[in-house]
């Protein structure tokens, strides 16, 4: 479920972005959280709870642990305070994207490649917006998609090209639920066994 086209810690642009106050948010806090070796995926007010800025995001391997959702919330709490984007008291709650997650980045689609999906385009694909079905192909302009539940006379298939793609999210599944929690142990075991690695190399102080 790898990403060939993009290294781990090279920037990706996203693909699904904000807009209005989201978006001023998201450009003040994306800056900070880059260079920590996050990802960010996605900003959203809502009035939960009064008023809430829910960030989602993750590290560039695709975890996310609390400890991270802590320090992102450490690292932008004094920089929204400083920039002051929201004119009203509010609660920020700062999450992973979940195994049902939003899907924002090329590197989504291909790590993610074999497993149902529903999105929205904003222009008509083959006559719809809004589809469902198994990812099971993708390149660099798109990805291919088998329809779930293809209408009378539509064809199995439908590629959808990332310029059109106006909301996608992945569809929660028991291969998608057990191919999400193979990957975070990889993931983790991995980052373990490289700070373990930087450790032994570290000069021993005398």
């Amino acid at each position: 479920m790898s990403d060939p086209t993009t290294a781990e810690n090279e920037y990706e642009p996203r693909l699904i972005t904000e807009t209005g106050l989201d978006q001023r948010i998201a450009d003040i806090i994306e800056p900070v959280l880059t260079p920590m070796g996050y990802r960010l995926v996605r900003v959203r007010m809502s009035g939960q709870n009064g008023l809430t800025l829910q960030i989602m995001a993750e590290r560039n391997d695709g975890t996310m642990t609390v400890d991270d959702c802590e320090a992102i919330s450490m690292a932008i709490s004094p920089v929204l305070d400083v920039e002051d984007p929201v004119d009203k008291a509010y609660h920020l709650e700062v999450s992973s994207p979940g195994i049902d997650r939003p899907m924002v980045r090329k590197s989504d689609f291909f790590r993610w490649q074999g497993h149902l999906l529903k999105c929205e385009t904003s222009v008509l694909v083959e006559g719809r917006k809004r589809f469902r079905g198994k990812i099971v192909s993708v390149d660099a302009d798109g990805f291919q998609l088998e329809r779930d539940q293809p209408a009378y006379g539509e064809e199995a298939t439908v590629v959808i090209p990332f310029t059109t793609l106006a909301e996608a999210r992945l569809i929660l599944t028991d291969d998608l639920i057990r191919d999400a929690l193979t990957a975070d142990k990889k993931a983790k075991a991995a980052r373990a066994a490289n700070e373990n690695f930087e450790d032994e190399d570290s000069p021993i102080d005398e």
